[in-house]
């Protein structure tokens, strides 16, 4: 549903909340390695969402690195979303069509219409810090690190 630079913010987000402090900064290598995603590209990730330091806080120099701070952390999803600029994801057309409205219906419109608030709710509900400890279940994981493993 969302692009794969949404996924990795939302995996390197959740990540931050659990692993992060101000105390405890984490690098880009760190990061990157534990979100499975090329370093290059989580940098321009976080540039993004360091802008401002709006969501994410980062420091330069030896003991440097990126953190969430606890008023970051009580953030909604859909908060995040729509930093990354990808809640159109969810409020606009499921298929990505400009055109898709009542009178111009795409295929999914109006099976979308029924459940796009619920998305939408759910989404305004669910806080950064909720989502990182819901994901302490050791069940749920943001990188498989054995499957990392067997490739090396």
């Amino acid at each position: 549903m969302f692009s794969k630079s949404t996924e990795y913010a939302l995996r390197a987000i959740i990540y931050l909340a659990q692993k992060s402090s101000l105390d405890q900064k984490i690098g880009i290598t760190e990061l990157s390695e534990a979100i499975d995603s090329p370093k290059s590209f989580t940098a321009k990730i976080l540039q993004k969402l360091t802008r401002d330091e709006v969501l994410i806080s980062s420091i330069t120099g030896p003991n440097g690195g990126f953190y969430l701070n606890d008023s970051a952390k009580m953030n909604s999803l859909l908060h995040v979303l729509e930093l990354l600029e990808e809640d159109e994801v969810v409020t606009g057309c499921i298929l990505g069509l400009k055109e898709c409205s009542e009178k111009n219906p795409c295929p999914m419109h109006v099976q979308y219409k029924k459940i796009r608030p619920l998305l939408l709710e759910m989404l305004d509900r669910k806080t950064i810090a909720e989502l990182a400890k819901e994901m302490k279940d050791p069940k749920v994981v943001i990188n498989n690190m054995k499957k990392r493993a067997a490739r090396k």
